[in-house]
């Protein structure tokens, strides 16, 4: 009766287990900028290489942000310092780096 118990538990788990690993929502249009952000700017982001503001870190993005928005998206879009545009992906979309800017900012 246990290792039913346990196969019914451990079944149960592997069923849920994809909602619970899921990444946060996607941003309006249906991109994710927080996969966007992994799968691009975090070898940078995550670590700060070359000056790059830290994702999550409010400090180092407070005086971008102020800014504005439109300013982060066009650094993103176009490149900025040492920072190639789109991160170095020509293949983003434009609205996939917005959603990542959006997410690094919000983190």
């Amino acid at each position: 009766m246990k290792a039913l118990h346990t196969l019914t538990l451990a079944i149960a788990a592997a069923m849920l287990a994809p909602a619970a690993l899921a990444a946060a929502p996607a941003a309006k249009g249906g991109v994710n900028g927080e996969k966007v952000y992994a799968a691009n700017c975090a070898s940078c982001h995550a670590a700060g290489v070359l000056g790059a503001p830290k994702a999550g870190d409010k400090a180092a993005w407070a005086p971008r942000v102020k800014q504005g928005k439109e300013m982060l998206y066009t650094h993103g879009l176009q490149g900025f310092k040492m920072m190639p545009p789109k991160g170095g992906n020509p293949g983003l979309k434009d609205d996939e780096v917005k959603a990542a800017i959006d997410f690094m900012i919000k983190t």
